[in-house]
């Protein structure tokens, strides 16, 4: 099972909707995926067709009763609109969980999503993480469960002074759990009829070079015609110019995802 986490500490630049469209173009695999939701304000969970405020299972509970069953793990997923995909959802009690853990001396509590992850893996293709925009006990849970990061950053002024942020964020979390994850910044809302999108997109690619994507997600209304209705957009405008993108997207980090399975079979056989 592959795990990405969508992270960045700026709100409104994308993550949700870059869980949700590489979900839908994941599901048309045939694959099983399970996205997870780590913000407290839901939007995953929101977008999926449930409510954050009446969720009385999902990730909090896995933090007031750690477990690695499997049996455990699956009894709290939940089934979405988006074929072969499970949700663990996330409540607006997440908001508490730096508050509590922060009084408490156990260890471990950076790790209990991935924990949880593993326990199910043998069910799962991918697995796909809607972090909090902000540093926190439930953002340093996604970069230890995850394989790769995705960063989306909008394409604007703020957006570049965001990405600064989260760059240091991810330098102090690394050397926190001793673990160096990849990430690629995705540029996303693109406007080419605008100067200021394009200005910032040059400078994140000045700036960050290598990790930064080699194409954009789009400006595309269609996203907010598929979020009113709970559809993922691939599934609902399959041809649009934003699922389209995402499809590329999708296909580039599936391109990585091949070289480093070779790599790594090459070793083993060396």
């Amino acid at each position: 099972m592959k795990t990405w986490a969508s992270i960045n500490q700026k709100g409104g630049v994308g993550k949700t909707t870059t869980v949700v469209s590489l979900a839908g173009h994941l599901s048309n695999t045939g694959k099983r995926l399970l996205v997870v939701d780590l913000d407290p304000h839901g939007s995953l969970t929101s977008y999926l067709g449930y409510n954050p405020d009446e969720i009385e299972t999902g990730i909090y509970s896995l933090f007031a009763n750690p477990t690695t069953n499997p049996a455990d793990v699956a009894r709290i997923l939940l089934p979405t609109r988006i074929k072969n995909t499970y949700l663990l959802a996330a409540s607006t009690a997440l908001a508490t969980l730096d508050r509590q853990i922060g009084s408490e001396k156990g260890a471990g509590k950076g790790l209990v999503v991935a924990r949880a992850i593993k326990a199910v893996s043998d069910k799962f293709a991918y697995g796909l993480i809607d972090c909090p925009p902000m540093l926190g006990i439930l953002m340093i849970n996604a970069l230890a469960a995850s394989d790769q990061l995705l960063i989306p950053a909008q394409t604007d002024y703020l957006s570049l002074k965001g990405l600064d942020r989260m760059m240091h964020t991810l330098q102090m979390v690394e050397k926190s759990l001793q673990k160096k994850t990849p990430f690629m910044i995705i540029p996303t809302m693109y406007d080419q009829r605008t100067k200021a999108s394009t200005d910032a997109l040059a400078t994140m690619r000045e700036n960050f070079r290598f990790n930064v994507w080699g194409s954009v997600i789009p400006v595309d209304t269609k996203f907010r015609d598929a979020s009113k209705v709970g559809i993922p957009l691939p599934t609902m405008y399959p041809y649009s110019r934003g699922s389209l993108a995402y499809k590329k997207l999708l296909n580039f980090l599936m391109g990585i995802q091949e070289k480093h399975e070779n790599a790594k079979t090459q070793q083993q056989t060396a």
